[in-house]
């Protein structure tokens, strides 16, 4: 269920709009410029690159192995979102199905399909494209989407402290401290209220 989402007419903040180009009638058989789509298992190499690097360097862990990537993309790609420029992948994000009210360790490596909640694993960017506001565009785009999937209807994380700010200023309220531990690393739970279908229809142009 791979698709593209640039089409979904979704409702741009003040600082995405921009006035409508002309295509040059002589440029053919080109990439698009920008594009936002579900990633796909062919796209998991250059995933983990880029979360290998952005992570490592670090914490010294990466939220998911290249396996992980692989089975998420397999299993449920109509949870992940990247975004590409002129074909490469410069930012991306990887979720899964969960059931339950909080997020439990088996949350890591399992997608439960047909659940009501988005687990989001990792949101990363390109060392190349960072300091340039694209985290917070592509996950604006993702929640959007997301308003757009049958039967969502929240999104949940876990992240250190450190990023709980750039995830509040997004819209996600802070559920309390994570069950979930990954070495000495300790986390917190944030919750997004993705709202009812017909609140994505009137807002998103579903």
């Amino acid at each position: 269920m791979t698709q593209s989402v640039n089409n979904l007419h979704f409702r741009k903040p003040s600082f995405q709009r921009s006035l409508p180009m002309l295509a040059s009638p002589r440029r053919r058989h080109t990439l698009p410029a920008s594009e936002f789509r579900n990633l796909t298992p062919q796209d998991a190499i250059s995933v983990f690159e880029i979360e290998r690097e952005a992570f490592v360097s670090v914490s010294g862990e990466c939220p998911l192995t290249l396996d992980e990537v692989l089975n998420f993309l397999g299993q449920c790609p109509e949870l992940s979102l990247g975004w590409f420029e002129e074909g490469q992948l410069v930012a991306f994000i990887i979720g899964s199905g969960w059931g339950m009210e909080k997020l439990a360790q088996e949350a890591m490596t399992h997608h439960v399909p047909d659940s009501p909640t988005a687990h989001i694993h990792v949101l990363s960017v390109h060392r190349h494209c960072r300091q340039q506001g694209k985290g917070s565009i592509l996950l604006w785009r993702y929640l959007q989407y997301l308003r757009c999937v049958s039967g969502l209807r929240r999104a949940v994380l876990i992240c250190e402290d450190f990023l709980a700010p750039f995830y509040k200023k997004a819209g996600f309220k802070h559920i309390g401290q994570s069950d979930i531990t990954v070495g000495n690393m300790a986390f917190q739970e944030m919750e997004y209220m993705l709202g009812g279908l017909a609140y994505a229809r009137r807002n998103s142009g579903c």
